[in-house]
């Protein structure tokens, strides 16, 4: 494909830089004005969606609208489109860490416990020691790094910067799909709207303080690097690879066996993913060598049979009798059935989106044949993760994820769908730069805004049960601080901050995780059935209940259990004997099982 942004502007540059300079210093100006101006105090069922200023709106739509424009008028430059693809991720992906105070997400939370376990004990451990969190310790390469890295910045743990990190791995993702992308075409046009989508379409929310969002990069850094340089032929950009074995590709290949090192050891599910993807190239005959793949998948499989047997023998039974369900391991994903106008519109609004970008690739795979030939590896890598679904439902996850590694394959044909036939450099010459009818350019821009603007519900639509006020935070380290080893902190599920806090010395248990009849038993006799299971812990330990609204938020969006019950246990809890109040706030409530207290024999169902 001809790139047509590359023809030389009618008019100098500076002339007419001024309206594209201006939408985008006015779109981050209104961003600027609405962070600063958004109470998150008190969220609703929308999450941030419902707190944001509407100077928000306006800044993101005329983001839109001149990123659009100036990708498609006739006084390109090459500075733009990048420019707004940045003011694009930082809009997205920076709003959070500015207008919240506390870092989001329970399991951010939870990798900066497994970070500051790492810190402590300055060395991985077994499962007698930390029980299930030993899984971590099979996977460390994310962890040591983190660990490494709050050492160099000499803060106290990772929460003090990892707010910030979805905007740093989605700024990771840029270099790798452009190389990916350039592979194929050197149309800017079509190169730069396939990353502006991908990163709209890109709501599942894996770009959080977590090893998937590096793992993810250093995977589509794996296949560029493969599409790029063992090719053999399928794009001009491969022909100066050097040949086969040269010293060249031999730098190239301990590259690759670096990065592949890099996502084996910090990842269990995006390892297998880069097999399924380089097994599909290669048989596909879309590139001659056989490294990638045997590199790939030796490594893979000698970290499988040794420093992750462990935790790979316990789970292989229930791995294997996941393989083939395919209705149940997508209904874990989405059968979830969230409650209330919020949670139920804005999953309704993901689903759409990702439905709208899935669609639009296979439009514009259709309608553009030579793209379709010449891309045909970015077809496959959107096809390729498909067959996960057969495999796992990675503990309910696994259609999130098989959306996120369709998604840079499918972003690049769903572009293609935006933009008009490509013309080949002579036909522009001879015919001039005739403008395109104006369905070209407005209706693909209005498909551009509305999808751009769907991103906002769909990745922060639920930032009720993600975000944890300071309040919440103090409370629940006012407990772990003051908690003897051998403790037992309890609470509804782990939806709150320090969720794992000190796990190597504390337990931690979430009743909502029980068998449903027991949380129906805890329901009827909340204190009572709560105190019988906290007994067991031995002096000095002790045996703590926690309420939080974390807990409560997650609890009624996913429909768990009602604010009317939780209210009940938390009543219960608070007027029973058998406990004592040790910590309180407006973000909820801490009590202590009283020593030395005997607990009531459970009632017989129906009594």
């Amino acid at each position: 494909m001809t790139d047509l942004s590359d023809l030389p502007p009618a008019r100098p540059w500076r002339s007419s830089a001024l309206w594209p300079a201006a939408a985008l210093l006015a779109s981050l100006a209104l961003w600027g004005y609405a962070v600063t101006h958004t109470d998150v105090s008190d969220l609703g069922d929308f999450g941030l969606v419902g707190a944001l200023h509407p100077a928000f709106w306006t800044g993101l739509a005329l983001l839109t609208a001149g990123f659009w424009l100036t990708l498609r008028g006739p006084y390109r430059h090459p500075a733009w489109a990048p420019a707004y693809v940045v003011g694009l991720l930082v809009m997205e992906r920076a709003t959070q860490a500015v207008v919240y105070p506390t870092p989001l997400y329970a399991w951010a939370w939870k990798h900066d416990a497994v970070i500051d376990h790492l810190l402590t004990a300055g060395r991985l451990q077994s499962a007698d020691v930390v029980g299930d969190m030993a899984v971590y310790d099979q996977w460390p390469g994310f962890f040591a790094a983190q660990a490494a890295l709050v050492k160099l910045l000499g803060v106290d743990s990772a929460a003090q910067f990892m707010a910030w990190w979805p905007l740093v791995s989605s700024l990771m993702l840029l270099l790798p799909l452009l190389l990916m992308y350039r592979t194929f075409t050197e149309d800017r046009r079509l190169v730069w709207l396939a990353v502006w989508i991908f990163s709209v379409a890109n709501w599942v929310g894996q770009d959080y303080f977590s090893p998937q969002s590096v793992a993810f990069a250093l995977h589509l850094g794996i296949l560029a690097i493969v599409l790029r340089r063992y090719a053999g032929g399928t794009s001009a950009a491969t022909s100066t690879s050097g040949k086969a074995g040269g010293p060249r590709q031999a730098v190239w290949t301990v590259l690759l066996t670096l990065l592949v090192v890099a996502v084996v050891i910090s990842h269990q599910l995006t390892p297998g993913m880069l097999v399924v993807s380089l097994a599909v190239l290669f048989f596909a005959r879309h590139y001659r060598d056989k490294v990638p793949l045997i590199t790939t998948a030796v490594i893979f499989l000698a970290w499988c049979l040794t420093a992750a047997l462990p935790f790979l023998s316990a789970a292989l039974p229930d791995m294997l009798r996941s393989i083939g369900d395919i209705g149940g391991n997508v209904a874990t994903g989405y059968g979830a059935t969230p409650t209330g106008t919020g949670a139920v519109t804005t999953s309704w609004v993901a689903r759409l989106l990702s439905a709208s970008v899935l669609l639009l690739a296979a439009v514009g795979a259709l309608r553009q044949p030579v793209l379709r030939h010449r891309a045909l590896p970015l077809l496959l890598l959107a096809l390729a993760p498909l067959p996960m679904f057969a495999a796992s439902s990675y503990g309910s996850e696994m259609i999130f994820r098989v959306l996120m590694f369709m998604l840079p394959g499918a972003a690049f044909f769903a572009a293609a769908a935006l933009l008009p036939q490509a013309r080949t450099l002579t036909a522009v010459e001879a015919q001039g730069t005739r403008p395109e009818p104006r369905r070209f350019v407005w209706l693909p821009l209005l498909a551009l805004l509305a999808g751009t603007l769907a991103f906002v519900p769909s990745y922060s639509g639920k930032d009720r049960i993600s975000y944890f006020p300071p309040a919440e935070v103090d409370l629940v380290r006012q407990v772990i601080d003051k908690v003897p080893d051998g403790s037992l902190v309890v609470a509804a599920d782990r939806n709150y901050p320090l969720a794992f806090a000190d796990y190597w010395r504390v337990d931690h248990y979430w009743f909502l995780d029980d068998a449903r009849e027991h949380v129906d038993r805890i329901v009827r006799e909340p204190a009572a059935t709560l105190a019988r299971d906290m007994a067991s812990v031995e002096a000095p330990g002790r045996a703590y209940v926690l309420f939080t609204r974390g807990q409560f938020a997650d609890s009624e969006m996913n429909g768990l259990l009602d604010k009317g019950q939780l209210d009940r246990i938390e009543r219960s809890v608070a007027a029973s004997p058998l406990f004592e109040r040790v910590a309180g706030n407006s973000a909820g409530s801490a009590y202590a099982l009283r020593s030395g207290t005997e607990t009531p024999e459970p009632k017989e169902a129906g009594r």
